[in-house]
């Protein structure tokens, strides 16, 4: 076997690993400590890929929309096209953050280049963020108001068009992202 084929080898097993510890980790939190729908979102701070410093905190007064993906999650994959298009078309009151759960920001930056993705990301290698918010499956999506109130859960995949809909609801309709 090549060196190449073994570092490789050893890349992946370390990314499960960390992904497998994530999971069993959020799994064994407290029923009570679990996000729920109407929560205060947890306060986190974490930089992007871009070295930007960002805090949930900074989004106040506005709709976040806060997705943890990975690009071997096929089902993340497989949104990411309508996420970036939510991203690409929200209003100034709606804010787009997602959070790479337990990758490389090398892994993550080439998924995003490889797709022409823009959408600001957040490495979350130790899944310190995803523990926070009780993630223990991907994709999770959260809409979290501008008072920083988790509005809606959305577990799984998100397969067409009734997230933005929702979204641009809070704005459009006399719903106050607050």
């Amino acid at each position: 076997m090549s060196m190449r084929r073994i570092i490789a080898m050893l890349v992946i097993i370390a990314a499960v690993t960390t992904v497998v510890w994530v999971f069993s980790h959020n799994e064994t939190r407290d029923s009570s400590e679990r996000i729920t729908v109407g929560s205060i979102a947890p306060e986190f701070e974490a930089t992007t890929i871009e070295g930007k410093k960002v805090r949930l905190s900074d989004f106040q007064g506005q709709i976040v929309v806060l997705n943890f993906w990975a690009s071997w999650c096929t089902s993340c994959v497989r949104e990411m096209p309508l996420l970036n298009d939510i991203h690409k078309s929200t209003s100034s009151q709606i804010e787009t953050l997602f959070i790479n759960v337990g990758e490389s920001k090398g892994t993550a930056s080439e998924y995003l280049k490889d797709h022409s993705f823009s959408f600001p990301v957040v490495i979350d290698v130790t899944g310190k963020i995803s523990a926070l918010f009780g993630v223990s499956a991907l994709p999770a999506t959260y809409i979290i108001n501008g008072e920083g109130k988790i509005k809606e859960a959305i577990l799984g995949e998100i397969t067409d068009f009734p997230l933005m809909q929702l979204i641009n609801s809070y704005t459009y309709s006399g719903i106050q992202p607050g």
